[in-house]
């Protein structure tokens, strides 16, 4: 529709920064979003599942790195979360895929041999693991960066109330959402601040 992704994103913030850059490449832009949505239209059918889950992998891993490498929290969970329900994909059709795998025996009987008698161990396992890996992705996503550059300069900010990093944080924040400074240059001084404190103290 000629929108950039994230349109509502500031520029000065890592994604939208990414995002408004490729915005600006032209086709290349435009056949990303013709991509995504082919994907998900094969996705939807039966016949064609197993080619659009190929065609989407690769660009659900990269939206994964790249939400995991700027700390974009609009995406810190859906998108590891979708990479596993990819490859769960992949995995139940591997006898489609098998053929293009670079290895040199195949099965005629498919991957597993149909059980003559069904347990209830396998689905409580499998979905077990489900809610695990679910459970650790929000956990992480919640818990595992100390600092996070957020949506808007007030989130930035709310993050670090209440805090011994108060001062820091908002240091932080306007060092991303004001200064437009890079998230690596802008963890750098945080880092050296609270070095520098602690330093101070002792």
């Amino acid at each position: 529709m000629g929108e950039r992704f994230a349109s509502g994103l500031s520029v000065l913030h890592p994604m939208g920064a990414y995002l408004e850059a490729l915005h600006h490449t032209g086709y290349y832009y435009t056949c990303i979003g013709y991509a995504q949505v082919l994907a998900a239209v094969l996705l939807l059918i039966p016949r064609t599942v197993t080619l659009g889950a190929l065609l989407y992998f690769p660009i659900i891993v990269n939206i994964w790195i790249l939400s995991f490498a700027v700390r974009f929290e609009g995406s810190l969970v859906t998108s590891p979360l979708m990479v596993l329900a990819n490859l769960f994909l992949l995995v139940w059709h591997y006898d489609r895929m098998q053929y293009i795998l670079p290895f040199k025996h195949y099965s005629n009987r498919g991957v597993f041999q149909k059980p003559k008698l069904y347990t209830k161990k396998f689905p409580i396992i499998f979905f077990s693991g489900v809610l695990l890996c679910i459970v650790i992705t929000i956990a992480y996503a919640q818990f595992g960066f100390e600092v996070m550059p957020r949506n808007s300069v007030s989130d930035c900010n709310s993050q670090f109330k209440g805090t011994k990093n108060e001062a820091l944080g908002d240091a932080f924040c306007e060092c991303i959402h004001t200064h437009g400074n890079t998230l690596d240059d802008c963890l750098q001084r945080f880092e050296i601040e609270k070095q520098r404190i602690k330093a101070s103290k002792e």
